[in-house]
């Protein structure tokens, strides 16, 4: 999907390695994006800065910032997309799984937020897209208690950054993504005969999303929480 408002602008997408978070990094780079790519191991892809963060680190969120600030300037468009999907019983629940998961799934996304949002408040131009699940919604499938809770939380993040910053020019906004065809669904074909379209979402179609909510088409949507299911949850 080729759209506006994106050529030149700095966009930094976390959890990039694969799936939904490379998709997104090669529709942001046909754009005319400049890219940084986040995970732990840095990401390689053609074009696009790859660089390692842990975003549980608030250190290693800003080492990685301060190296794209100074390779390709500062941010304009932040993804968070870096995430866990533990699947565990919820008596079974260690609070070093509960932990992890809030930290990578949440706090990470405070941290990259935290560190983006001045920049963006002086220029008076920001976009933010936080990948949310439908689980946020709705609890999602058995045993995915700390997933669910962190996915409704980086969900209400995001709308609680959209009215804070709109008066700045920066919109927030959450995607609501389930059973896109990624790892995280591998063994869940059973769910097919759930989705009213009949068929699992692609990475690419959750890129478009992100993609359209990151550029200069979308100035006047902020604080939303965007479905993307196939209509798998209505509500």
């Amino acid at each position: 999907m080729l759209v506006e408002g994106l050529d030149g602008r700095v966009a930094v997408v976390t959890g990039a390695q694969r799936g939904i978070g490379l998709a997104i990094v090669e529709s942001l780079k046909r754009c005319g994006a400049r890219v940084a790519a986040l995970d732990l191991q840095p990401p390689v892809s053609d074009g696009v800065l790859g660089l390692g963060c842990d975003v549980r680190d608030e250190l290693s969120v800003n080492d990685a910032f301060d190296q794209v600030e100074e390779k390709l300037g500062l941010a304009s468009v932040l993804v968070m997309n870096a995430g866990v999907y533990p699947v565990v019983p919820f008596e079974e629940t260690s609070l070093a799984v509960w932990n992890n998961t809030i930290a990578i799934n949440l706090t990470g996304a405070f941290l990259c937020a935290r560190r983006v949002l001045p920049a963006m408040r002086a220029a008076r131009y920001g976009r933010l897209v936080a990948i949310g699940s439908s689980a946020g919604k709705a609890g999602g499938a058995k045993s995915v208690a700390a997933y669910a809770a962190s996915k409704a939380g980086i969900m209400t993040l995001a709308k609680s950054i959209a009215s804070e910053y709109a008066s700045y020019g920066v919109t927030s906004n959450a995607l609501a993504p389930a059973l896109i065809d990624t790892d995280m669904i591998a063994g869940t074909k059973d769910l097919l005969a759930k989705i009213p379209v009949g068929r699992f979402g692609t990475v690419s179609e959750v890129a478009d999303l992100v993609t359209f909510l990151c550029s200069g088409h979308a100035g006047y949507i902020t604080g939303e929480v965007v479905d993307i299911n196939g209509g798998f949850l209505i509500d």
